[in-house]
């Protein structure tokens, strides 16, 4: 597609709102992120982590597109064959709360609709509101092949599952068993293990004594939850444990209860914890569900689904899980049972979707044997198949995998994938088939009836990568883009997710890994490091940080934060500054146009050439192909933070800082050939500025370009940079060596606070021949861009009385100030400066130096005290300095 800007200049300030939309339309129009399939090109493939579809964009969205974008776009202008597939999540549990939430505003549960109304009423839902975080992707400059957009629930999606359900069930990897399960009594359902969160609370913790049948004594065992005692078919404790090897025979009186239990004698006790016994409760709790197991204990469930105590917990029927707690506490008391209790600071296990109190219990349940499944991704990993960035993860990696537990993988909701079993009602045969049967495989009943459950959501997302590509077919897609490139993921979903997929894209795809790499980001926090919530109102809201500092700030301050294995501190006024730098970049660019406007783009010739060019070009050149290097490099190792931080260095730095105003002298001079040359150099250096940047802020960059001299395609589908052979070390060093002598001499301006206009004199005492004849060389240039009257370089000269003094490497510059400053006056002006700084220095070294307060204040304080502090010292030493050189004034 051609530039469609042609005869437009650039506004004088940037207005992101209009370009933004104008772009996300070009884009679209002109099917700028369709995949390309071509023989003979490398293929570079990302799959969206697809988020829920009841979700809105938050800052770890925000983050997760923004690095894939970059790499998609990156690898789009190398030329690859490119795919991104977006897509949703149909979150099963999610989901289906939103649709119960409406309903309940009518007065109307899912049960008064029924099955089929209900899923009917959850797809309306998803017709109208489904899209939302879709298209705020979009808004995001999110580069994916839109056409290809798949949802779990869609019916490509829907073939695999039940695909992969029929073959894992025929390999003899999925089963159906009586199991402890995680059950959240509020969406009535079972949950994996790792859909269970874990927060730290404070609790109590009951120590009872549970008397011996014989009347000899008791043992005290503790509990955090007395509630479970009613369940108990057991006390465990260590065949090693002497004070407890005359109970064998004895047995357990179970307080409140006409029960008496036996006493199990198992290992896993720890002897020498407590009083080295253990209440052993099989039917809820997972380590005694195992201990019950080896010892043949009966399983004896107490509550009902609803976390409501049922008619084995005797007169406690009916009360609450947490009323009962309260209750048995009380009559345990009341009989002398209860010894202690003490406060209890304890993780306690909720629901990842309604934060409810999880409460472990056995139920029949559909598992995936995950074991050998598990084997296979390990050594996937451990072969180096598949690559974890950063490094760091690989041992949790390999703990988590090596210690794996049967998924659990039924849900008792109606909104997800149906789990394709039938039962035969009268022969009992289980029939799990690919196609509905119409009567029973063994006995030719008709009467046959499917299972109830829908499979657990992460069960459809372990297939994403190649579901998503048309699997269980064989196509294009697949041949051409799978395995996908990289996977980028924030950690907390390794064993969620990523895990998941490594497992089942190796068994369901030949043992072919679904990814090469996996790129675990961080979480995003605020500034202090504290987690974002909206209690404690620290939320930085990706949407409102676009309407307020434009996309591309947003963009681009992610991306510099993005360091592998680092925490991201995200800092509303880090993102302001780097919307200065968008803006610095747009001044450059119409600083640029004002002089290119009307040339040949052909006039970028000249670059091929150096050795024709003036110094300062060859010098931006060279610069111009280690930037291009370093960045390629960077983002080829994911080290998106290096390419951001290279990128923002070259262009504020040296691009706009040095060589534009070098160049200006060029640009204006009479002589067309030194115009010519400046112009075809900085129109070639902006341009590819604009190319290296673009993957981070494609839409500035975009605008941009599109205003160049010239017919040319969008910069989106354009050839990255590649580095050449315009790298110069010895060039650079000379370059250096004349900003190191305008530095100095600016430096001394500028802490003696002389006069922007006042025209001073400066010698240069150098005895390297070859440095003093270049400096000599640009003394113009360098006398143009300090304000000088004149400049003096000399292999030999006495330093005037009165001049302050820089040294830089082997070179000493000297400007005398006498005239220029008042030296007492500035003497007085340091001096209350220095009281200044060392009075705020005593108090922060009085509070640092406080054992109490390092003990007892937030970490992010103590971190803040000491960054004021560091800053101080470092004032103080400036300060320090410059007193030097008013004494060496006089």
């Amino acid at each position: 597609m051609e530039n469609q800007d042609k005869g437009k200049t650039l506004a004088k300030s940037y207005e992101f709102d209009n370009v933004e939309e104008k772009w996300l339309e070009r884009w679209d129009a002109a099917g700028s992120f369709a995949a390309t399939m071509e023989e003979g090109k490398a293929s570079f493939s990302v799959v969206i982590p697809p988020p829920n579809v009841t979700g809105v964009l938050h800052v770890g969205h925000a983050l997760n597109s923004t690095m894939q974008d970059v790499l998609v776009r990156y690898h789009r202008m190398c030329g690859d064959n490119t795919l991104w597939i977006p897509g949703t999540d149909h979150a099963g549990i999610a989901t289906q709360n939103v649709v119960e939430r409406q309903l309940a505003t009518e007065g109307k549960g899912r049960h008064d609709l029924g099955r089929d109304a209900f899923i009917e009423r959850v797809w309306d839902w998803r017709r109208e509101k489904g899209g939302t975080i879709i298209n705020q992707l979009k808004r995001m400059g999110a580069s994916c092949d839109w056409e290809r957009e798949r949802f779990t629930m869609d019916e490509g999606l829907s073939t695999a599952v039940r695909e992969a359900f029929v073959t894992l069930h025929r390999d003899g990897l999925i089963y159906k068993g009586d199991y402890i399960v995680n059950w959240c009594p509020r969406c009535h359902t079972a949950l994996a293990d790792d859909e269970v969160e874990h927060e730290d609370k404070k609790g109590k913790l009951y120590h009872i004594r549970y008397p011996f049948a014989d009347g000899s004594g008791h043992v005290v065992v503790a509990t955090t939850r007395p509630e479970t005692m009613l369940g108990d078919t057991g006390v465990a404790v260590h065949p090693d444990d002497e004070r407890y090897s005359h109970l064998a025979d004895v047995g357990i009186n179970l307080p409140l209860t006409d029960r008496t239990i036996p006493v199990v004698f198992d290992h896993h006790v720890q002897k020498d914890f407590g009083t080295g016994a253990l209440k052993v409760t099989p039917a809820h709790d997972r380590d005694d569900y195992e201990i019950g197991l080896r010892h043949s204990l009966p399983i004896m469930k107490v509550m009902d689904d609803y976390g409501v105590m049922n008619d084995k917990a005797g007169s406690y029927q009916g009360l609450d899980r947490f009323e009962c707690r309260d209750k048995i506490v009380e009559d345990l008391k009341t009989a002398g049972f209860l010894e202690e209790i003490e406060d209890y600071d304890h993780a306690v296990g909720q629901c990842y979707r309604c934060a409810t109190v999880v409460e472990p219990t056995t139920s029949l349940q559909w598992f995936v044997s995950v074991k050998p499944l598990a084997d296979k991704a390990v050594a996937a990993v451990r072969d180096g198949r598949i690559n974890i960035y950063p490094k760091t993860w690989y041992n949790t990696y390999y703990s988590w995998m090596d210690n794996i537990r049967d998924w659990c993988i039924s849900r008792q909701i109606w909104w997800g994938h149906r789990i394709p079993a039938w039962t035969c009602k009268d022969c009992g045969e289980l029939m799990v088939e690919s196609i509905d049967p119409d009567k029973c495989s063994k006995c030719g009943s008709t009467d046959i009836e499917q299972e109830t459950d829908v499979l657990d959501t992460w069960f459809s997302s372990a297939l994403w990568p190649f579901s998503t590509m048309g699997w269980p077919e064989n196509t294009k897609e697949l041949q051409t883009f799978y395995p996908t490139s990289v996977l980028i993921t924030s950690f907390d979903i390794l064993f969620f997710w990523v895990a998941r997929m490594m497992m089942f894209g190796l068994h369901l795809m030949e043992d072919v890994v679904p990814f090469k790499d996996v790129y675990l980001h961080a979480l995003v926090r605020d500034k202090h490091g504290k987690k974002m919530s909206k209690s404690t109102g620290n939320v930085i809201d990706p949407l409102v940080i676009m309407e307020q500092y434009g996309t591309d700030a947003m963009r681009f301050t992610l991306t510099a934060f993005a360091a592998q294995g680092r925490e991201i501190k995200l800092d509303e006024d880090r993102i302001e500054g780097y919307r200065f730098f968008i803006n610095k970049l747009w001044n450059a660019a119409r600083f640029t146009l004002m002089h290119v406007e009307e040339c040949d783009p052909s006039i970028t010739d000249v670059v091929h050439k150096p050795e024709e060019l003036p110094l300062i070009h060859r010098w931006i050149l060279s610069r111009t192909d280690k930037t291009t290097a370093d960045v390629r490099c960077a983002l080829d190792e994911y080290r998106f933070n290096d390419a951001a931080s290279v990128i923002y260095q070259f262009v504020w730095h040296e691009f706009c800082d040095w060589y534009l105003e070098w160049i200006k002298a060029d640009l204006f001079s009479k002589d067309e050939t030194l115009r010519d040359l400046a112009r075809g150099v900085l129109l070639h250096v902006l341009e590819t500025i604009l190319k290296l940047i673009h993957p981070i802020t494609p839409f500035v960059s975009e605008e941009i370009w599109s205003v160049l001299p010239g017919v040319r395609d969008m910069l989106v589908t354009s050839d990255f940079p590649v580095a050449g052979d315009l790298r110069n070390e010895a060039v650079e060093s000379e370059v250096e060596l004349l900003m190191g002598v305008i530095t100095g001499i600016r430096n001394i301006r500028s802490e003696a606070d002389v006069h922007p206009s006042a025209k001073i004199d400066a010698f240069v005492l150098c005895a390297d021949t070859d440095k003093t004849e270049l400096i000599e060389t640009f003394s113009v240039a360098i006398s143009s861009m300090t304000r000088l009257e004149s400049l003096t370089v000399e292999a030999e000269l006495t330093k005037p009385d009165d001049a302050a003094t820089y040294i830089y490497q082997d070179v000493e510059i000297y400007v005398p100030l006498k005239g220029l400053i008042d030296v007492e006056k500035e003497r007085e002006k340091l001096t209350r400066e220095r009281n200044k700084i060392e009075k705020s220095l005593k108090q922060i070294n009085g509070k640092l130096g406080n054992t109490k307060f390092l003990a007892n204040a937030p970490a992010e304080i103590v971190a803040k005290e000491k960054g004021k502090q560091a800053e101080l010292e470092a004032k103080l030493v400036k300060v320090a300095e410059a007193e030097k050189r008013l004494a060496e004034i006089g």
